[in-house]
This record gives structure tokens, C-alpha cells and sequence, in this order.
């Protein structure tokens, strides 16, 4: 894409009420446009950073039997009362009426919903197990909407639900997914830990959250020295420097702060019985089936992306994620750059094309705010090579346009 035509253009200055670095960063460089406190516009560069994120989950989803589809964010009021949740979660709800009194809700998730397709849908043992999926935005009450991206009231979610015959199928299930979660985080490229966590107003059984390792993060965990035992703050009730739970060889350590990026609840029972979704097992019997459910915030993924990878100049994006693969920088009197952007394209390497009229020293400042993992330039004093520099670090080397698109591998 050639960048005078990108919309919009990034900015000097960031907004006056910004405090958190991706709320900087991603309105600078032109990710997110805030339209109110807790609600975002995810423009052009931000919506090609959201689908990469969204099809690395998609994929680990899809290979533990996730199937895709989408659900309404409108719900009339009387799914939510079979369950009490109407009222147990009047809190974090935004709740209407339409002008003949008819009362609704905003989806903040989707349990009820997917519960009604399964009673729809569901008869006998032989009709499951079910796992479904979507990516959809969701709808919370946050008192104090801020962190930039990281905590808004209107967020992309995917949410999983499973359903099946018996504790030990969602028991299994719910490792299968923790495990596919595990690999998206390590693909995405975070440093992240696998939490237990209360189940607030979803379950009242521990869950699992997967948490990001970041000092200005607002969770706070304790972790063991010597496994992979955390626990979130909310249910730890042990002490610093005590001998593991666990593993019993290593000691809790000093809380760290996180970034929260997904979570995964086992429901069990509690919204089929309430919901009266019963199959006809092997024996005729009616019994209710054990449900769970999984979450990951892409947009919030996005936003802790910036709070992890960042230096004083921008963003520091990796090439899983990043809108573009490389960002190629035209200096004043090339005339060659227009075939070297093409070629690159047809070798299937995505190039953001910096084609602008304007000082070489505001092309290299933008390139390292927007934070794309390459950067080419081609000037006149370099002859046929292209200067080569990634964004994480501080040398640069001289390579040829073969040279460049063999380093792909595309």
C-alpha cells in the first residue's frame, strides 16, 4: 500500500488524556480513534493488526473441533432471568427498552445464547459433543473505562462454548483448549503464565486466566520459583516466600504485575439445569449437559502487544502481528522504487510504500512510531542494494532485492 494514501496520518503529539503507552502509541501512529471514554475505532493499520490476531486464534481453535459462527448482541431480558443473571449481573449491563416497554440487554457474553441453540438443537448423547465459536463485540459497564485499549465498555471478544455428556468430557476439553490457548500466546509472542483465578460472575468454581507479564500491568499474581504454579491475587492465601503448593520444592516469589489476555471457566451444570438443557443419554435417562466456556480479547491483545513491545520512538510490532511485513522508504531522487514495491508484492510479501513528499527525517520517524518489524530504504547512494534495518534494532545492513525476498521465504 503507498502511505499517502493511508488513512489516517499519524500525529505528532498524543491525545492530552492519555496516560497508558498503547493509548499514546496507537492513536499517534494511527491504529485506534477513540470516540467516547471506553469505545474505539479500529482503523486500517488496527483492523490489519485485529485479523492476523484473530486468524492465529482462529486456526488453534479450529484444531481442537471449534466451529465458527456468530451470534446477535441483542438480547431480550427473559433468556437472562432463567438463568438470574438479569439481576446478578446488573452491575456490568447495559439495559434498554424499546417504545413498547419490551426490555433488552447488550451482550457483555454469550452463555444464554449458545445454552437456547443447544435446547434448540441438542436431543440425544449422539449430538454431542458441541464447541462453537465467534469473534463479536461485547458490551460491559466499566466504571472507569481507561488503559487506552486495554479496558473499554464496547471490545472484540472470541468466545468458545462446549457442550458435552459428562464432567470428564468438559474436564477434557477444557485441557484441550487451555493447551490451544497456550500455543496462540506463544505464537502471538507473549511472555505470559497460566493463572488460577475466581470465576466472578460466570462460575463460582476456580478458573484459569492467561496473563501477561508487565510492570505497569493492573493484575497482580503470585508465582513459584520453580513450576509453572500462579495464582491470581483475588484467591491467593498463601505468603511470600513460602514452599509451593504444588511442587513443594520452590517458594511463591515477590506479585507480579499482568496483563490479562484470555480466561477459561468450567461451568459444569449450573446454566443447563437452569436453562432446562437436557439430552436422552445411552440408558434413556435425562440428563443436563456440562458446559464451558473460553475467552480472548483481540483488541486487547493488540493494546498489551504495544504495553510489552515498545521503545521511546514507537511501537516494536513482530512479524506474526505487525499490519505490514515490510516498510519501504523511498529518499528524494530514487526512481526505481515504484518496481522494487511491486516485485516485492508479487513475491507475496505485504509492503507498506512510504511514496510521500516529506522530509527524509519524518518518513524514518513515522516508520519506527508505526513499528513495522522491516524497514527498507532506497536512496541513491546505495546503488543497486537496499538498506535492510529491523525495527528492534540499531544496525543496518546493504542486501539486494533477491537477497530480501529469499529472507521471507514466501
Amino acid at each position: 500500500m503507498r502511505q499517502s494514501q493511508l488513512f489516517p496520518k499519524t500525529r505528532k503529539e498524543a491525545p492530552k488524556d492519555a496516560t497508558s503507552v498503547n493509548h499514546k502509541l496507537l492513536v499517534r501512529a494511527g491504529f485506534i480513534d477513540q470516540l467516547m471514554a471506553g469505545s474505539w475505532t479500529l482503523l486500517p493499520l488496527g483492523w490489519r493488526v485485529i485479523t492476523k490476531i484473530n486468524q492465529i486464534i482462529r486456526e488453534e481453535i479450529n484444531a481442537v473441533g471449534g466451529q465458527e459462527m456468530l451470534m446477535p448482541l441483542l438480547h431480550p431480558k427473559e433468556i437472562w432471568s432463567e438463568t438470574g443473571r438479569w439481576d446478578k449481573a446488573d452491575e456490568i449491563m447495559y439495559k434498554l427498552k424499546d417504545a413498547r416497554g419490551k426490555e433488552y440487554v447488550l451482550s457483555f457474553t454469550h452463555e444464554e445464547i449458545v445454552m437456547d441453540l443447544l435446547r434448540k438443537n441438542i436431543t440425544s448423547y449422539q449430538d454431542l459433543p458441541v464447541c462453537v465459536y465467534h469473534f463479536s463485540t461485547k458490551f460491559r459497564h466499566e466504571l472507569r473505562a481507561k488503559s487506552g485499549i486495554l479496558r473499554g465498555r464496547e471490545f472484540m471478544m472470541k468466545d468458545l462454548y462446549s457442550a458435552h455428556t459428562t464432567e470428564k468430557g468438559l474436564t477434557d476439553y477444557y485441557e484441550k483448549v487451555k493447551g490451544a490457548y497456550s500455543k496462540i500466546f506463544k505464537r502471538l509472542g507473549f511472555n505470559f503464565r497460566v493463572v488460577e483465578a475466581s470465576g466472578g460472575v460466570f462460575t463460582d468454581k476456580h478458573t484459569h486466566e492467561f496473563q501477561v507479564l508487565n510492570a505497569n500491568g493492573e493484575d497482580v499474581i503470585y508465582i513459584c520459583d520453580s513450576c509453572d504454579f500462579a495464582q491470581n491475587k483475588e484467591i491467593f492465601k498463601g505468603k511470600v516466600g513460602e514452599s509451593c503448593p504444588r511442587c513443594k520444592k520452590g517458594k511463591i516469589s515477590e506479585e507480579a504485575k499482568t496483563v490479562e489476555v484470555g480466561n477459561i471457566f468450567p461451568l459444569g451444570t449450573w446454566y443447563a439445569e437452569r436453562m432446562r438443557m437436557f439430552f436422552t443419554d445411552r440408558d434413556g435417562g435425562k440428563k443436563p449437559v456440562w458446559f464451558g466456556s473460553y475467552g480472548i480479547g483481540p483488541t486487547r491483545v493488540m493494546g498489551t502487544w504495544v504495553e510489552v513491545s515498545h521503545d521511546q520512538s514507537g511501537i516494536i510490532w513482530n512479524r506474526e502481528i505487525s499490519p505490514f511485513d515490510i516498510h519501504l522508504i523511498e529518499l528524494p531522487g530514487v526512481k526505481n522504487t515504484e518496481k522494487i514495491y511491486e516485485d516485492l508484492k508479487a513475491a507475496g510479501i505485504d509492503v507498506l510504500w512510504d511514496d510521500r513528499d516529506v522530509p527524509a527525517g519524518q518518513k524514518f520517524a513515522d516508520s519506527d512510531l508505526i513499528g513495522i518489524p522491516v524497514r527498507l530504504v532506497v536512496s541513491e547512494r546505495n546503488g543497486d542494494k537496499i538498506e535492510w534495518k529491523e525495527r528492534f534494532s540499531n544496525t543496518s545492513k546493504l542486501l539486494t532485492l533477491n537477497e530480501i525476498i529469499n529472507s521471507f521465504g514466501k
